[in-house]
């Protein structure tokens, strides 16, 4: 399963256009994944959440129609420049969990006090690929810091495998050697460029903590964060 993908046509900077949704789900299947979570930006433009779900509708009969054993649900990409209360509607399967993305240029110094406001709002936030982040990357234990019960984290693939340079690697295999990740996801954006393969980041893992581990984060634990129970 797949907790963060930009697969849905024309809503941000992932799939241009339904080809190329469609090629992504294609490549997706290849890899063994069989439900994905369509994630798009909420950071520049605020569009409703009522408008991801009927784009999730209409992509779920293109994928009938080309018949690909690939399911697609509602979700959101969510920036935390905006308050809680304003995207709380975008949480994964309408299910309280929340992805939650910080600044790609830092780290915000009220980044426990931002976390926090989520949980007050009821919601499960998930932070997305903290080790892409700069301040995570020269000091990892900064995101640990943060964790507390509620907040989970989420990877992404190719940082494991080196897709995104050396340094976020390292952060990402520190994480994973130090119990810090819970989910592993692609964050894909097309079919060429950040692919939707989770496979090759799940053997990194796998070595680094074992392969029940390792499923737990592609399979056990998104499949609770999609029916909304506890983890």
């Amino acid at each position: 399963m797949d907790l963060h993908c930009h697969i849905l046509p024309e809503i941000d900077d992932g799939a241009a256009n339904m080809d190329e949704s469609l090629a992504m789900a294609r490549i997706a299947a290849h890899d063994g994944i069989r439900i994905i979570v369509a994630t798009p930006h909420v950071n520049k433009a605020l569009y409703s959440f009522e408008e991801v779900k009927q784009r999730v509708i209409l992509f779920n009969r293109y994928l009938e129609a080309a018949g690909l054993d690939v399911s697609v649900l509602p979700g959101g990409d969510v920036s935390v420049v905006f308050e809680p209360s304003l995207v709380k509607d975008f949480t994964i399967n309408s299910n309280g969990y929340i992805l939650v993305e910080f600044p790609h240029t830092h780290m915000p110094h009220n980044a426990a006090t931002i976390l926090h406001n989520f949980r007050k709002e009821g919601l499960r936030p998930i932070i997305t690929h903290p080790e892409r982040n700069p301040t995570i990357m020269s000091r990892p234990e900064t995101l640990l810091e943060l964790l507390e019960d509620g907040i989970m984290v989420q990877v992404t693939a190719g940082s494991l495998t080196g897709d995104f340079g050396r340094k976020s690697q390292r952060c990402a295999l520190f994480l994973l050697e130090n119990d810090a990740v819970d989910i592993i996801a692609t964050d894909a954006h097309s079919r060429r460029f950040r692919r939707p393969v989770l496979s090759a980041g799940f053997h990194v893992a796998e070595k680094i903590v074992g392969r029940a581990r390792a499923e737990a984060m592609v399979i056990n634990t998104p499949v609770a964060v999609i029916a909304g129970n506890p983890v």
